[in-house]
């Protein structure tokens, strides 16, 4: 079970294809030989185990020693995230909200004892020109 309940799937571990811009990564993929120019046979088919070879090798390498690590920096990234969004986002727009819904109040009393008189002047006056 993973931290967060549910059971870990060891067959599709790239369940939303997070990765999938990695593809398969097999031989042909990234060699090949054009017709009219073939090594040897056995240096071919050498190339192709000592790729798969080295290829599974260096990644299980690399994430028996540092997968844990990364893994342990992503999760404290991750919980600094949260913790910021929590302690100091969220407030400062509720902050902002809070202020803003004053600043909103006072300009709509400045334009409705400032500017309504004039509006509302103007209009009586054009109101007149229609008769």
């Amino acid at each position: 079970m993973s931290a967060d309940g549910d059971a870990i799937d060891l067959e599709h571990r790239d369940p939303n294809a997070l990765n999938s811009h990695l593809g398969t990564l097999h031989f042909n993929d990234i060699f090949g030989e054009p017709d009219g120019t073939h090594s040897i046979d056995c240096v071919w088919k050498l190339s192709h185990a000592c790729f798969n070879l080295w290829k599974n090798l260096c990644y299980k390498l690399l994430t028996l020693c540092f997968g844990c690590c990364i893994a342990a920096e992503w999760g404290c990234e991750f919980a600094y995230i949260a913790f910021y969004h929590v302690w100091y986002v969220t407030p400062c727009f509720k902050w902002l909200e809070i202020n803003c819904g004053v600043c909103q109040r006072l300009y709509s009393m400045c334009i409705n004892c400032c500017m309504t008189p004039c509006f509302e002047s103007c209009g009586g006056l054009f109101h007149h020109f229609k008769k």
